[in-house]
């Protein structure tokens, strides 16, 4: 018998209906930054069907995608967008290249912000992306 799916708080289950409404690319992801939903934006940004991305951890997303500044040095979660508004609880914006499945780099500049319950009861956080051109 499988184990049953896991209940996400109404906050969350709301995000996930904002996000599929959007054009915009948008990625979602529990406290412990495991993905929750992207959009069918996303998915043609990041090469990647969300079925196949569901509860992917942050470690693992982090390695498929590959962020990095414009330089081409790494970013960790704990400097990711997404990263600072689960760890340090407030919202934050980046430029950043990412890898899409397919090989393909993309610059994107990324704005992602905190899901709170209650003011002190962070549950995940929801990134808003989308391409930019070269400079």
């Amino acid at each position: 018998m499988a184990a049953p799916a896991a209940q996400h708080h109404l906050v969350l289950i709301l995000a996930r209906d904002f996000a599929s409404r959007l054009a915009t690319p948008v990625f979602l992801v529990d406290v412990r930054g495991a993905v929750i939903y992207f959009n069918e934006a996303a998915e043609r940004v990041l090469g990647r069907p969300f079925v196949e991305g569901a509860g992917m951890e942050a470690d693992e997303w982090g390695r498929l995608f590959a962020p990095t500044d414009d330089e081409g040095d790494p970013v960790g979660f704990t400097e990711l967008p997404l990263g600072v508004a689960i760890i340090e609880r407030h919202p934050d914006h980046r430029m950043l290249r990412i890898r899409s499945v397919d090989g393909t780099e993309r610059r994107i500049e990324v704005t992602a912000f905190p899901l709170f319950a209650h003011e002190d009861e962070c549950l995940g956080a929801i990134a808003i992306f989308w391409e930019t051109p070269e400079d």
